[in-house]
């Protein structure tokens, strides 16, 4: 009998539950690379607090860094 295996996306669900987030959780919250989320939480960009030697993001420090976004103009294409 062939198994079952879950689909990413139930395996990725959010939790709401969570205190903290990975970075690569907080990448998937917002939609976008690893890469990128990790660069903009080493520039201070998405804040994030260091739990030993682990980097984690606070569940609500994603609509701040959304909403500063949204502050920003526009820029020139």
């Amino acid at each position: 009998m062939a198994e079952l295996k879950e689909s990413p996306a139930v395996l990725h669900t959010a939790d709401p539950s969570l205190v903290l987030l990975t970075v690569e959780e907080a990448a998937r919250r917002l939609r976008i690379g690893r890469t990128t989320c990790f660069k903009l939480v080493l520039a201070g960009e998405i804040e994030s607090v260091t739990v030993g030697r682990l980097r984690r993001v606070p569940p609500e420090a994603l609509p701040v860094y959304v909403s500063k976004l949204r502050r920003r103009p526009a820029e020139a294409a």
